[in-house]
């Protein structure tokens, strides 16, 4: 069927409403427009050092305010270390879409609140560098005067973590003068390994959060309550361990989303969520995870811990050149399609079947597995 002319017309119409803009050529510009770009890139560049700065200060010092706080406790009161993990519980319990608060970094925030007692030194320059850089400054050196130089130096230079390492392993403040000088707060340079260090610094945004990340944290809660009443529910001798379970190693903290024990497989069955899509790097750390269990918390007369991701989908391919050369038994679950029903509302996501996970639970002397 041909278009007649009164419907070529209408679509003529249409077209002059269609338009893809390029942007004018620099020379068809007025005079003096280069410059004018330059010097709006220039503050758009320095204002959003300026911002992520001054969330890093508010961080820090909030910090400080909570190892101050912990220090006088335990100074006037006599508190002991073990309140320490029991405040990482319940704030962990109140806030969980943050990481900040686990047991290891408050410990470093009293220990900081203790090598910084004038808050002024703080606020003025100890504040604006990231938390990781004060952390490095604390586990490196003793003495406050060096250490205040480092952090001068920091600023000045724009000194990411690495290169602070390097500096005070190699002793620049002896090849300097460590002498502290009055210190104007500057901000370091736009290209400088400490700007590009504190824009990806985690704890800034874990500090801060955004509505996505929220919004993501509350579904992986979620999820996580559906999976654990629906695995305890299934009467096939999961025993529940623990949810969110730390674990610190090699300086850093980690956290198992759920820990089972199979009372029939006598085995550990560490379970991983994800609420998007499969990557990769989750087999790796769910790996990482088993073999820590299997080292630590498995007895001598257990079996090997089972691995078990369930993710909301997953490219079967990706999936099978991502388990190869695992030795632990993991198990890939893709429940987009499953019970969905039974999810908290506005979370179209489920598990498997009980027959599918005890399918998996039973391939654990096979190897790998994945159902798709």
């Amino acid at each position: 069927m041909g278009i007649d002319k009164n419907q070529r017309k209408q679509r003529g119409k249409l077209k002059e409403e269609v338009v893809f803009p390029l942007p004018e050529t620099v020379q068809n510009l007025p005079g003096g427009y280069s410059e004018f770009i330059t010097q709006i890139k220039q503050r758009i560049s320095q204002e959003r050092i300026k911002t992520i700065l001054s969330a890093n200060a508010v961080m820090v010092m909030f910090y400080w305010e909570i190892g101050n706080s912990i220090l006088q406790r335990q100074q006037n009161e006599g508190w002991g270390a073990k309140v320490i993990d029991r405040m990482s519980y319940d704030l962990k319990n109140a806030f969980p879409d943050m990481q900040g608060f686990s047991p290891r970094n408050l410990k470093y925030m009293r220990t900081f609140a203790e090598a910084w007692p004038d808050i002024a030194i703080v606020q003025r320059i100890v504040a604006q560098i990231p938390w990781r850089s004060n952390i490095t400054l604390l586990d490196k050196l003793k003495d406050a005067e060096t250490r205040l130089w480092y952090a001068q130096k920091t600023i000045e230079n724009g000194f990411g973590k690495d290169m602070l390492v390097f500096q005070i392993e190699s002793q620049l403040h002896k090849r300097q003068g460590a002498a502290v000088n009055i210190f104007n707060a500057v901000l370091p340079p736009n290209n400088s390994d400490l700007t590009a260090q504190i824009f990806k610094d985690p704890y800034i945004f874990d500090f801060l959060g955004t509505a996505d990340p929220r919004k993501e944290a509350e579904q992986e809660q979620k999820l996580l309550d559906h999976i654990q009443k629906f695995l305890l529910e299934l009467g096939q001798g999961f025993a529940f361990v623990g949810r969110q379970v730390h674990l610190e190693l090699g300086g850093k903290d980690f956290y198992l989303d759920l820990l089972f024990y199979h009372l029939k497989l006598r085995c550990y069955v560490v379970v991983e969520s994800r609420a998007g899509e499969f990557e990769p790097g989750s087999v790796s750390k769910l790996n990482m995870y088993q073999n820590v269990v299997n080292d630590v918390l498995m007895h001598a007369d257990d079996q090997p811990s089972i691995g078990l991701l369930l993710v909301k989908s997953a490219n079967k391919l990706v999936v099978e050149y991502s388990l190869a050369g695992y030795a632990n038994p993991i198990g890939i679950a893709n429940w987009e399609n499953d019970i969905e029903n039974a999810l908290p509302n506005n979370l179209k996501a489920s598990l498997p079947s009980i027959s599918e996970i005890e399918k998996e639970l039973e391939k654990k002397q096979t190897g790998k597995s994945y159902n798709l």
